[in-house]
């Protein structure tokens, strides 16, 4: 690998990287303990990720079950559960919370898997925008002498990375619609 292509490899990799955890945060239909990853939870003072003030499970394909380590958290898990935009109410024994995610309706669905292709989009612009970057850079290269073969190498080179970004992106927009759209 090229050290002049490293650093927008790297970009590259972090947009790809940030799709999809962003698209793990969409529900579809069925309990996914990511939908809770952005979630914080004042706990003396701290904000902190649910997963570390209690135990997350799933003991049905469409519930959560959060039982927090110390009962006192609770009522700051359901308040940050429902500030949030997960849209379901959280209900609690006394001991656990849970999470019961509803059947999506075939509308629904249709409006997440397009989300989730503007969302892809997004991906894709910015996977581009580093090729752009790039290109400019090797530009600036063949003013430093640096020989013109060169300059076209790395930009086939570049190319070659941003079409590889697309190429996943694209398989990871289609397993997640397929993931919402199956009933």
């Amino acid at each position: 690998m090229n050290e002049r292509l490293k650093p927008f490899e790297e970009k590259m990799q972090k947009s790809y990287d940030y799709l999809e955890g962003d698209l793990a945060t969409i529900r579809a239909g069925r309990a996914n303990p990511h939908v809770l990853d952005k979630l914080r939870v004042d706990y003396y003072g701290t904000p902190t990720p649910i997963q570390q003030v209690g135990n997350v499970t799933i003991p049905e394909p469409r519930i959560i079950q959060i039982a927090p380590w110390e009962k006192t958290l609770i009522k700051a898990i359901e308040k940050a559960i429902m500030t949030s935009d997960i849209g379901i109410n959280p209900t609690n024994d006394g001991s656990v919370i849970r999470l019961v995610f509803p059947e999506l309706t075939e509308e629904r669905r249709k409006e997440l898997v397009k989300d989730v292709k503007k969302r892809g989009e997004e991906g894709k612009v910015a996977i581009r925008n580093t090729r752009r970057d790039g290109n400019d850079a090797f530009k600036k290269l063949a003013k430093a002498e640096v020989s013109e073969d060169e300059i076209k190498e790395l930009e086939e080179k570049l190319q070659k990375m941003t079409d590889k970004f697309i190429k996943n992106i694209d398989k990871l927009v289609e397993e997640k619609s397929k993931e919402i759209l199956t009933v």
